[in-house]
């Protein structure tokens, strides 16, 4: 069949990146930025904008301060969820609603789309299935999730925060197989992972390996590692891949969280590592066919070669602003910091180009593109249309 991320437990423990700043200390700038006593932030300095950037539309998500999830993009089409439940379709061109939704439970997980259907997971562990915002059915599921699902070929694939990977039929709900993962780690990430289609095989992340799936079946069919546990308890053996993710044709780079950034060559029975570089981050990188960008957690912004991981160069200017995952985007890679600034640094040397500001609650997820507008989403539920100017 042609088929087109976040910390919990596997036993009974479930923590969040937050909750352990003394052995994650490169984490603790980023967690004050959310609550408690904030940091000093180093002064940005006077913007110069070398690249024009104006803003086109703004909307809103949820109710007030609900927690947006992970945003998708289809051609024109933006699909956005919040943890109160609300699930919307903007159209990039005008900001305005194709459809807006509620499913009257909380979210975990959001949200999944091929452009008409619309997936998503509630606290209750509830597989959500929207048709153009009408609900089609919910099947209840045996784990947590907190990676949205992914729609393709027919068929709704979910990775739980057990490791377990299960496919849904589209059209029916039905379970089509599930496939467990054994000698399960004591935590796992409360935060989005890794599950992709590349050619005609499903790719998720668990711990730090990528794992390649028969989407018919659910069996193995090939399983790199890009990161190993280190440490010597459960916290510091944490490792666990994070979306999102830069895949250029065959080739797919990842971030294991707190431990390195990495990119393996896949084809259909097998896959291997092209190289892994340690790195110190939380969110997911971007890139092109030259280069792969990412943010760690003390604010800098790197490039590496996408051949042979060779740094390309490093920026320090942002400086423990708790940056979501990169977005290349023309000749700037876009970042959004806690402060709600969104920050266009040059492709080349991660000079700043501009950076233009939202409604200061900080920016909730990585940014997109969708019909030349750039679009990113505030904690508050604030959505943002930026063009060129």
């Amino acid at each position: 069949m042609k088929i087109a991320a976040s910390v919990t437990s596997a036993g009974p423990i479930r923590v969040r990146a937050c909750v352990f700043p003394v052995l994650f200390a490169a984490l603790l700038s980023g967690c004050s930025l959310w609550g408690g006593s904030k940091v000093k932030l180093p002064e940005l300095g006077e913007n110069v904008p070398l690249l024009g950037v104006r803003q086109a539309w703004s909307a809103k998500l949820g109710g007030g301060g609900a927690k947006p999830l992970d945003v998708r993009v289809q051609e024109h089409l933006v699909t956005i969820a919040a943890a109160d439940g609300s699930v919307a379709a903007l159209d990039a061109r005008t900001g305005g609603d194709l459809w807006r939704t509620n499913v009257g439970e909380p979210l975990s997980a959001g949200v999944g789309t091929d452009g008409r259907y619309a997936a998503v997971v509630s606290h209750a562990n509830a597989l959500v299935l929207l048709d153009q915002g009408k609900e089609v059915w919910r099947q209840t599921l045996p784990s947590q999730v907190f990676t949205a699902p992914l729609i393709a070929g027919g068929r709704v694939f979910v990775l739980a925060a057990d490791r377990s990977v299960s496919a849904f039929d589209l059209a029916t709900g039905k379970k089509l197989w599930s496939q467990a993962r054994t000698g399960g780690d004591a935590l796992v990430l409360k935060q989005s992972g890794v599950i992709l289609a590349v050619g005609d095989t499903l790719v998720v992340g668990a711990a730090g390996r990528m794992v390649g799936h028969n989407p018919d079946t659910g069996s193995i069919r090939w399983e790199v590692p890009l990161a190993s546990p280190r440490g010597v308890n459960d916290v510091e053996r944490l490792v666990e891949l994070v979306g999102r993710v830069s895949r250029v044709g065959d080739s797919v780079c990842a971030r294991a969280f707190q431990a390195a950034v990495g990119c393996v060559n896949i084809t259909r029975d097998r896959a291997s590592v092209s190289w892994t570089q340690s790195a110190n981050g939380s969110e997911g990188v971007h890139g092109d066919a030259e280069t792969v960008y990412g943010t760690e957690s003390n604010g800098n912004v790197l490039a590496w070669r996408r051949s042979d991981g060779a740094r390309v160069w490093s920026s320090d200017r942002l400086k423990l602003r708790k940056l979501t995952s990169p977005l290349l985007l023309g000749r700037s890679v876009v970042v959004g910091d806690g402060e709600g600034w969104v920050h266009f640094l040059s492709r080349t040397d991660g000079a700043p180009l501009n950076r233009v500001s939202t409604d200061s609650s900080g920016i909730a997820a990585a940014p997109v593109v969708a019909a030349d507008t750039l679009v990113v989403i505030t904690r508050n539920g604030g959505v943002f249309g930026f063009r060129p100017e």
